[in-house]
């Protein structure tokens, strides 16, 4: 299947929306009203059919200069299985490569698929960044985190280019 991966327009979160509810309902991603998604639209990018449906979606979030946390991945579920999570995990690294950053962060239940991309189990309490715990009280599992915290280093990709 031939997708189309890009990064949305305002006008895409009601449908990104609709495809994340039942991941937010179950508590495996954090729900972000329409403000709070219309100001970080440029932080996803989308995967779509050629007829311009939206079929999954994740978004790379800075936190500071030199980190930034893979967010909110999704693939619609009679897509999955077909590689679509991972190429958008790619197209993440990939952007967090492009703007140099030093480290990636994700805080996931799908350990196994980010250790394909060498994400290495960090504990929690080592995440560097409170910013990132301020979305934690959002969640329904909050206080009692059952995600994975996984890191990244690019330092060396980026001594490289």
């Amino acid at each position: 299947m031939l997708l189309n991966f890009s990064k949305p327009k305002p006008k895409n979160i009601i449908q990104m929306q609709k495809l994340v509810l039942s991941e937010v309902e179950n508590g495996n991603i954090l729900a972000r009203d329409e403000a709070e998604m219309a100001t970080t639209i440029r932080s996803y990018t989308i995967a779509k059919t050629k007829d311009d449906t939206i079929v999954g979606f994740v978004a790379l979030h800075l936190h500071t200069p030199t980190l930034a946390e893979i967010r909110s991945l999704v693939v619609k579920k009679n897509f999955r299985g077909q590689g679509i999570g991972t190429q958008l995990i790619q197209k993440a690294i990939d952007e967090a490569k492009e703007l140099e950053l030093e480290e990636l962060l994700v805080l996931t239940y799908q350990e196994n698929l980010f250790k394909k991309f060498n994400f290495k189990v960090i504990q929690k309490e080592t995440i560097p960044n409170p910013k990132i715990w301020a979305d934690c009280i959002k969640c329904k599992h909050f206080p009692k985190c059952d995600e994975i915290a996984l890191s990244l280093s690019l330092i060396e990709n980026i001594n490289t280019k």
